[in-house]
């Protein structure tokens, strides 16, 4: 499948960005995919490959291009519990400059370009984040949602906004949650907001997880719990975007 390496306009300067998508001559569903605080790496273009064989166009923005260019920090071949603390403390001050306002701005920009690429159907699309971007896709969704069909979140701090952001969602929703992350009481006051937005949602604890479940260049990896992730989540795309 080809692999395009892109500069996105922003308000702010161009954020640099890569796409995959199969190589069909065809148009296909949007997918605007938020990495996880560790940014663009071999396993988010892995996952965003895998992804994009199943009929979509990625797109994985470098959520922190004012920064620099991808890889913004240096990162080891495997993120070990060793090396953990060191590399967050050089990502925490990327992590809180990129303000509401900031991630919202962002948004407006990569859904523009997202949905005038010419390989990119013309209906909704979606949206999915892993850590930080978990919470980037529930801010992106909710601010877009004429435009959002579906959003999926996972071992994100998709709540930290409060149920007042939940309460603007209109797309369908799944967040899976690391069991590391989240109390079974704060599972239920998360998905009580979920219920008064009225949306249609699945959100629920991954058995046996820690947070970082997905990423296979992390010691939180869970084979099961990244296969049980593509099992919520392409189905959610299937349904929501089949028109697209």
């Amino acid at each position: 499948m080809p692999t395009k390496t892109l500069h996105i306009p922003t308000a702010d300067g161009q954020a640099d960005a890569f796409a995959v998508f199969p190589d069909d001559g065809e148009r296909h569903p949007g997918v605007l995919m938020y990495a996880d605080g560790f940014g663009i790496r071999p396993v988010l273009r892995e996952m965003a490959r895998e992804l994009a064989g199943h009929g979509y166009y990625v797109l994985v923005p470098n959520l922190f291009y004012r920064h620099g260019r991808a890889p913004v920090i240096a990162l080891p071949e495997h993120i070990g519990n060793e090396v953990r603390a060191a590399i967050f403390a050089q990502l925490m001050p990327l992590i809180e400059a990129h303000t509401v306002e900031r991630v919202l701005s962002d948004a407006e920009a990569y859904l523009r370009f997202l949905t005038t690429q010419p390989e990119v159907g013309g209906g909704p699309v979606a949206v999915t984040g892993y850590c930080i971007g978990g919470l980037l896709a529930v801010r992106t969704a909710a601010a877009h949602p004429g435009q959002v069909a579906a959003v999926a979140g996972f071992h994100g701090p998709v709540g930290a906004d409060g149920p007042g952001l939940l309460s603007k969602l209109t797309a369908q929703v799944h967040l899976g949650h690391a069991e590391g992350d989240l109390t079974s009481e704060a599972l239920g006051e998360l998905n009580q907001a979920l219920d008064a937005a009225g949306v249609g949602y699945t959100s629920e604890i991954y058995p046996g997880t820690i947070h970082g479940f997905t990423m296979a260049d992390t010691d939180a990896f869970n084979p099961a719990a990244l296969q049980r992730h593509w099992d919520r989540l392409l189905p959610l795309l299937d349904r929501t975007l089949a028109n697209s």
